[in-house]
């Protein structure tokens, strides 16, 4: 079953069949935690109920290589912008695919490895004036490296791959899992970096806990146009010796995708476990800041090990593996008002199982947990473009739009 808990105090991987695999390398599991719960029913026992309640359709928008994330900048509503892990970004231009990318840097990125290869793109608000966008890959080293472009000044439909600028580079070259990938904008303007533990089973160097280091954290700041970035005044550790400055929280295994609802603030964090439990993290609008989400000592519920996590928030939604999660694939608050029985709901997927389903989250808890009767395999990720429509995309190739019956 899926476990819904309450927030009390909280807390991934990403693999080439599976390109956010949720476990280690085998890692005998260890025992859980007695922390109270409440509970759904099974998911798979409610796939009628939400077929009937939600009558959605999917349509599919294109195909594109190993696609991983959808997104779109802001007041450009003709554009949606498909991210694929080898390293290109394509282009749906008033619905139909355009048959070059908007960037191809393929001989920048890193996609040997499962976990590897371009994972993000970002546009800010400003997007339509400065052309200005960000995207995360590994390199050849496996280091994290967030790099700024811009919009080519002779074809909205390009960006100018000379352009790039290094924003950010994050030493990952222990392993090559747990790399993160995903950023967005929050309301307050900033840029939010998601980066994994640094890999292996179990946190071996407990990067998730140690604030010293980028790994297995939240990272907020705002880049400079000219490459490079400025840390935010009011991040939690500014300012205190042995500590990083640009982490916003930490205590995170491979937060794959976190999003921002686009009516209220609110961020959402889809965070992938390791043995046994996938969590899903609600952070209220204007809060979250300097919170740790318990990994490694914690992973969901469960104490993974010894340690101290005194202050672990903990997870409004916990998916076990025991009812077939391994990966779990975060997606998006909706806010499309065609799709009247998922408005407000929280969706998201798994890579391991094709249902698609959807909760409600406030405040400290989880509720109302049922399956929308679509099914998607080998879902990486969710997207959202600037009208608030919602899509999902798999890793097989094919993009799909949500759509009312």
């Amino acid at each position: 079953m899926i476990a819904v808990r309450a927030r009390a105090g909280a807390l991934s991987t990403i693999a080439a069949a599976a390109l956010v695999a949720g476990c280690g390398d085998g890692q005998a599991a260890q025992s859980r935690s007695s922390a109270a719960t409440s509970s759904t029913a099974p998911a798979s026992t409610q796939g009628a109920v939400g077929a009937r309640a939600g009558g959605l359709r999917l349509v599919k928008v294109g195909a594109f290589e190993q696609p991983i994330y959808l997104t779109a900048a802001p007041d450009e509503p003709s554009r949606v912008f498909v991210v694929e892990r080898t390293g290109q970004i394509g282009l749906l231009l008033n619905a139909r695919k355009r048959s070059r990318p908007y960037l191809d840097i393929r001989s920048l990125v890193n996609a040997n490895g499962g976990e590897q290869g371009l994972l993000g793109l970002a546009f800010p608000a400003d997007y339509s004036r400065t052309g200005r966008f960000y995207v995360d890959y590994t390199t050849a080293n496996n280091d994290v490296r967030i790099a700024q472009y811009r919009r080519s000044s002779a074809d909205p439909n390009r960006a100018d791959p000379a352009s790039a600028r290094t924003v950010l580079t994050i030493d990952h070259r222990a392993f090559t899992n747990h790399n993160g990938g995903q950023l967005a904008f929050g309301p307050d303007g900033h840029l939010y970096i998601g980066v994994g533990d640094g890999g292996r089973e179990g946190d071996p160097h407990n990067y998730g806990q140690n604030t010293a280091t980028l790994l297995g954290k939240l990272l907020r700041i705002d880049p400079s146009p000219a490459g490079g970035y400025t840390i935010p005044s009011s991040n939690p550790f500014v300012g205190m010796p042995g500590r990083r400055g640009v982490i916003w929280a930490y205590g995170l295994r491979n937060p794959w995708r976190f999003s921002f609802d686009r009516l209220t603030g609110d961020m959402i964090i889809g965070d992938v476990g390791q043995d046994l439990e996938e969590e899903v993290d609600f952070v209220p609008a204007g809060s979250g800041r300097g919170a740790d989400y318990g990994w490694s000592v914690w992973e969901g519920t469960r104490r993974n090990k010894g340690g101290r996590a005194a202050n672990a928030v903990f997870p409004n939604l916990v998916a076990l593996h025991s009812d077939g999660y391994c990966a779990l694939i975060g997606g998006y608050v909706v806010r499309d008002r065609s799709l009247p029985s998922l408005y407000g709901r929280y969706l998201f997927g798994d890579n391991c199982r094709p249902q698609i389903e959807s909760v409600k989250l406030a405040g400290r808890r989880a509720a109302g947990l049922r399956t929308t009767g679509l099914q998607v395999s080998s879902t990486s990720s969710f997207g959202e473009d600037a009208h608030g429509h919602m899509y999902i995309v798999s890793l097989n190739g094919p993009v799909y739009r949500i759509v009312q019956r």
